[in-house]
């Protein structure tokens, strides 16, 4: 697969090409607005340049991989690829117009694979003429750094594609691991009450959001707090797949989104992107972090940073067990897909024996009895761990 088209030229789309160039392929680099193309590869020139200039790489490569991506201003001209990935927006609707589209132009051996995070890739290949040549090969932002890649098959997905992919991806540098086709496959599944969980304990006005992500700094040694990386990543973003995830789980209260972000969507409070989300960017950066648009008061925090820490690691523990119940990755693939996909500091399996599980347990039951919801409901398999 030495000939792969990108479609979507945003943050995650020149990254994947610039990936792929990285490890010596022919790059077709197309996006509907090809202005957007230029635009990217304009901010791509001065990464490598940087790059060059630290002396990460030398002028020589960095010239080479940029020189190794070809912009397109018509989807046509990916047909001689032999794979395509597409990178765009998160709708079932759009990235199944386009692969229709595509189609009609690429040879029934080019494999079509889909960067979404969060759409079934069942749902995605059902339509397609050659169902079985299409899968999912996830990647996180920044693609040229973050080393995990999710490979997942779909029903109709041909059975030795999946290893093929992740052979691909080891010969890019890449970590794969293989996930069921599942909502949120393994991280965005499992890392949702690193947010929703944060959200809640705001929501009640129990801690701010600076309260919390300190506390999950401090007690389990995060690089980031929730808050900070939900400006970072984006609000709408995190809220789009939060509530993909809870409709494709047919609501599951476990995944349920928070009228909180969707308020703070609503009002274009998407975080760094803007200049505002739940920290304030738009000062000059003097101070060590961004002011919180959240003022502290001194009756605000009702619960200790320990208590904020238990309850929002005994909620990702818990989806890592149901994971691994449920049979969505192996042990192995679920502690290097949050350390590698997330950058979580341990994994979490691993993190419940540490803590002990009988204790996540506790925690769990205790919640459910104050809220008496199904949100905290246990795993099956959690009560058996010790």
């Amino acid at each position: 697969m030495k000939k792969v088209g990108i479609i979507g030229s945003g943050t995650m789309g020149i990254g994947i090409a610039q990936l792929a160039a990285t490890a010596h392929c022919e790059v077709f680099l197309y996006d509907a607005n090809f202005s957007q193309t230029e635009k990217s590869l304009k901010n791509l020139k001065t990464t490598l340049n940087k790059l060059a200039e630290k002396g990460k790489i030398s002028t020589e490569k960095s010239l080479e991989i940029f020189n190794q991506i070809k912009p397109c201003q018509e989807i046509k001209e990916l047909k001689d690829c032999d794979l395509v990935i597409e990178a765009i927006i998160e709708n079932k609707e759009i990235k199944q117009k386009v692969f229709a589209e595509l189609e009609t132009y690429v040879s029934e051996k080019c494999v079509l694979g889909s960067n979404t995070s969060s759409i079934s890739i069942t749902s995605l290949q059902a339509e397609l003429k050659n169902p079985e040549r299409f899968i999912g090969i996830h990647f996180f932002n920044p693609a040229p750094l973050m080393p995990l890649v999710e490979v997942i098959p779909g029903l109709l997905t041909e059975n030795n594609l999946a290893q093929e992919i992740v052979d691909l991806m080891k010969s890019w540098g890449k970590s794969p691991i293989i996930a069921k086709d599942v909502p949120g496959f393994i991280v965005n599944r499992i890392a949702r009450p690193f947010y929703g969980e944060a959200l809640r304990i705001v929501e009640e006005n129990l801690a701010t959001p600076e309260q919390v992500d300190d506390a999950m700094k401090s007690f389990g040694n995060f690089k980031m707090g929730p808050f900070e990386l939900m400006d970072l990543i984006g609000i709408d973003v995190n809220f789009s797949v939060t509530k993909t995830v809870y409709q494709d789980y047919f609501f599951d209260p476990k995944y349920k989104p928070s009228l909180l972000q969707q308020r703070m969507n609503e009002a274009k409070l998407l975080g760094r992107k803007t200049g505002k989300g739940f920290y304030d960017y738009s000062e000059q950066r003097q101070e060590s972090r961004a002011k919180n648009q959240y003022l502290k008061t001194e009756n605000q925090q009702l619960i200790t940073d320990n208590q904020i820490f238990m309850r929002i690691i005994s909620m990702l523990i818990n989806e890592a067990v149901e994971a691994k119940r449920l049979g969505i990755a192996n042990d192995e693939d679920i502690e290097t897909a949050m350390q590698k996909g997330v950058n979580y500091p341990k994994g979490l399996l691993n993190w419940g024996k540490e803590i002990g599980y009988p204790k996540i347990s506790e925690v769990l039951q205790n919640l459910y009895e104050e809220y008496q919801e199904e949100r905290y409901r246990q795993s099956p398999l959690l009560r058996k761990l010790n």
